[in-house]
Parts: C-alpha cells; sequence; structure tokens
C-alpha cells in the first residue's frame, strides 16, 4: 500500500486546494455533462445538482468518504423512454423516487444488515443487468455517430414518401414539413476522430491526461467538427457571461415511476461496488465507519435534491475513485472544492452555451466507447465474481434478462395506462428468476449477511 499523502480531514495549501480540486472537476466533467446531452436535461443544472449533491453526500457521511457524485449512466435509457412518451416532468418525479428508494434501502440496512440486499442482486443479475445497459444504448451511439436531421417539406404522395432519402423521424403536417434521420459520411468522420482521440487518451497517456480521455476526446472531436464547419457559435456570442440554469420541475407520473423504479437496484449495488474499492484504496472499512447505511442515504437524498432541480440522478464516481488512487489524496476538502466549483460554473451562461453547441457526432464518438464500457463493465463483473455459467440456473437468469433488455420487450397494460419495458423489465426479471429459480446442492456462493449497522 503506497502512503497517504493527505488524509479524509487535511486541507492542503490554497493554490494546491484549487489545482486539486480542479483535477477531480475535470475527472468527472466530460460524463457529468455527457448524461443530460444525451438525454435533453440542461447540462448547466447537472453540474450544479452534482456539487450540490456532493456536499450534501459529504455531510451525511460526516466527512469520512471522499467520494464525487455526478450523473448516472445507469438512468440515460429509461429518462429518454420516458421523457418521450410522458415528458422530461414525468422522468424526473421518477428519478425524484429513485433517491427515496435508496432511503429506505438505507432504514433496512440500518436495522437488518446488507446480507438480503446481495441474496436479492447477486452477481449474475446485476452483470447481466450492466450488460444490458451498455448494448441498449449502443443504436443511440451509432445514430448520433452517422446521422443528422434535415427537414423537407412533405410530399405529395405515397411514391415521394417512398423515395425520401432518410428515415421519417416527425411529420407536421400544419406546418407541411417531414424530419428527416440522414446519414452523412462527414457526421460519422468527426465521430471516428472523436473516438480515435478518446482512445488513444486512454491507452498511451500517462499521469492526469489519463484520468480525462472523455474530456480529450470531445475537445479534439469539437475542434475537428469547427473545422469542418458543424459547429454554430452563435449561441455562446449572444450568451451573457452570468446566467440562470433552466430548471425543470418533475410531475407525478407513476407510469415513470415504474419504468425508473427498478434502475435504482442496478445502481444500488454499483454504490456497493464503489463504497468497496474506495475502502481498499483507502485501508479502512467505510461500510463500518460511517456505514454502508449513511453512504446510501447521501447517494439517494443528492439524487432527489437533482430530480427536483431538474438534473440527472447523481452516483459516486468511479474517475474520481481513481484520481485518489493515484494521488493518495484523500481529503473531502479537495473533494467539495470540486464541488463548490462545480456549482460556479453553472451559473456561467456563455460556458453553458458553449457546452450546448457541442455537435452531436462529437457526442456519438464518445458515446460508441462510453456504453460500450459500460457493457464491458458487466462482462467483468461477472468474470470477477466467477460466475458459473456450467451452473444451468446462471445460464438461464442471464440470457433472459439479456434477451428481454436488449430485445426491449414490455409489458403493457392498456386498461391501466402504463408498461414496464426494457432494462426495468429486464431488472424486474432478473430478481425474480433469482429468486425462484432452485439453486443447486452445491452451490456454496451465497454471501454472508452483513451484521446491522451501527
Amino acid at each position: 500500500m503506497k502512503n497517504m499523502v493527505l488524509d479524509v480531514h487535511e486541507k492542503p495549501k490554497a493554490w494546491k486546494w484549487i489545482a486539486l480540486s480542479l483535477q477531480h472537476l475535470f475527472a468527472m466533467f466530460g460524463s457529468t455533462i455527457l448524461v443530460p446531452l444525451l438525454t435533453g436535461l440542461e447540462p448547466a443544472v447537472a453540474l450544479l445538482s452534482s456539487g450540490v449533491g456532493t456536499i450534501t453526500y459529504l455531510i451525511i457521511t460526516r466527512g469520512k468518504i471522499p467520494a464525487y457524485l455526478g450523473s448516472s449512466f445507469a438512468f440515460i435509457v429509461p429518462i429518454i423512454s420516458v421523457s418521450k412518451t410522458e415528458g422530461m416532468g414525468a422522468a424526473l418525479f421518477g428519478c425524484f423516487l429513485a433517491g427515496i428508494v435508496y432511503g429506505v434501502v438505507a432504514l433496512i440496512i440500518t436495522r437488518f444488515g446488507s446480507g438480503w440486499l446481495h441474496q436479492m442482486l447477486p452477481p449474475v443479475v446485476i452483470g447481466s443487468v450492466v450488460i444490458v445497459i451498455g448494448l441498449s444504448l449502443a443504436g443511440t451511439a451509432v445514430d448520433m455517430a452517422s446521422t443528422h436531421q434535415i427537414t423537407q417539406p412533405l410530399p405529395d404522395s405515397v411514391k415521394d414518401f417512398q423515395a425520401l432519402p432518410g428515415k421519417v423521424e416527425s411529420i407536421d403536417e400544419q406546418v407541411g414539413t417531414v424530419t428527416l434521420k440522414v446519414y452523412s459520411l462527414q457526421h460519422f468522420g468527426v465521430a471516428l476522430v472523436t473516438l480515435a482521440i478518446a482512445v488513444i487518451a486512454n491507452l498511451f497517456l500517462r499521469g492526469f491526461l489519463n484520468l480525462i480521455p472523455v474530456l480529450l476526446g470531445v475537445v479534439g472531436g469539437y475542434l475537428t467538427a469547427l473545422a469542418a464547419g458543424l459547429v454554430d457559435l452563435t449561441p455562446v456570442r449572444e450568451a451573457s457571461w452570468f446566467a440562470l440554469p433552466q430548471f425543470t420541475t418533475p410531475e407525478v407520473s407513476w407510469t415513470a415511476a415504474l419504468v425508473i423504479l427498478p434502475v435504482a437496484l442496478v445502481t444500488l449495488a454499483e454504490h456497493i461496488g464503489h463504497l468497496m474499492v474506495t475502502s481498499g484504496i483507502m485501508d479502512r472499512d467505510l461500510t463500518k465507519d460511517p456505514g454502508l447505511h449513511r453512504s446510501l442515504l447521501g447517494d439517494g437524498v443528492a439524487t432527489s435534491i437533482a430530480s427536483l432541480f431538474g438534473g440527472p440522478p447523481n452516483t459516486t464516481y468511479g474517475e474520481n475513485i481513481g484520481v485518489m488512487a493515484i494521488t493518495r489524496i484523500f481529503s473531502v476538502w479537495v473533494i467539495g472544492g470540486a464541488a463548490v466549483i462545480a456549482i460556479s460554473f453553472s451559473f456561467i451562461g456563455k460556458l453553458s452555451a458553449l457546452i450546448s453547441t457541442i455537435p452531436t457526432p462529437v457526442m456519438g464518438g464518445v458515446s460508441i466507447l462510453l456504453f460500450g464500457i459500460i457493457a464491458s463493465a458487466g462482462l467483468r463483473m461477472l468474470v470477477e465474481n466467477r460466475t458459473d455459467f456450467d451452473d444451468k440456473r446462471n445460464l438461464v437468469i442471464a440470457s433472459v434478462v439479456l434477451v428481454i433488455g436488449v430485445g426491449g420487450a414490455a409489458l403493457k397494460f392498456a386498461g391501466l395506462n402504463f408498461e414496464v419495458e426494457g432494462m426495468a423489465l429486464a431488472t424486474l426479471t432478473g430478481i425474480l428468476l433469482n429468486l425462484i429459480l432452485p439453486r443447486s446442492i452445491e452451490d456454496t456462493g451465497k454471501p454472508e449477511a452483513a451484521t446491522p449497522a451501527a
């Protein structure tokens, strides 16, 4: 174990404090703003909610866990799905309730320990669902990378419709236009350049630059798109230096809740994994002091607050854990400093406008890498936990979860006007199969029940 540079409550000197906090900000920046760009939320609000959420988390965990909270990728698919049918306000309501679920689980763990959670969500379920999260986004990433939208006059006949140069996205009969999704080699070229820069940064750069491959990819792709004439800087010139973020309020929708709530089960397991990793690099058991229940509660409260602002749900960030592992600096003052800077950035109007001008193919290029990494993380989870696929039970659970999730299966109740589909249905199916399918006699891999939290 390398020597610690700064412990949790140690405060660095002013200039070092700013530099170290900026490093954490850059580590989370690319991923945190990517989620709102993909889902249609406001990037400035995402920065604000990540900063407020992080400070809230530090307070609830008594300043004993140095974790930065950023936008969660696990909620991208359900937010996009719900916002298309129910509206963004409904999606935010579902995310708000997901934060409440964290709080309920924290209370149960306080009383009964966490063993039941591991029994309900073993690696074969969580790993398969994480694979679904990544693969279900594959089509979105490719579309963003290789297509763009054009608007044409509405054709007069069916034959003219069939001759349109792309896929129909929407029709406006009042105006008399049709919006098409059209393949573009130029856009795909920009996406590939973006992807190449991110990959090269991830594989070959060292030190701090190795921690921000997504940000480097976005910057490089943006400059490429600018040279190709795909960037309109008019919004940046017109924006003021100071501007309030555009907030969106949740709207009650139980349909949205049924779609989004199952995702909380996946992120619960992700959160526990991050906390275990952080405990390992700090060489102390954070699940006992300040406790898993406090960590989950902090994440849940941060997620609910973010949803009230109009930001995406929060989650502890592996990127920032990686920064701590390399620097051996665990100071919550540094993490808190990054949160304050993020909040400050959310009120800079020109920065928000600049983020909004990032072309779709640039985001598509980094999404190809990021969404693939998400799917690979699920596969890694299965491998690291030595999931035995010679066991037919594991094979059945993983197979059904993957096909239902990637295939976009839906359980619709027309009379009740709601449906459960895709990743949410896959998660619920995996949990149900895990509970009802008999275990083999040789199965000795059950985790021991944890002691109740103090």
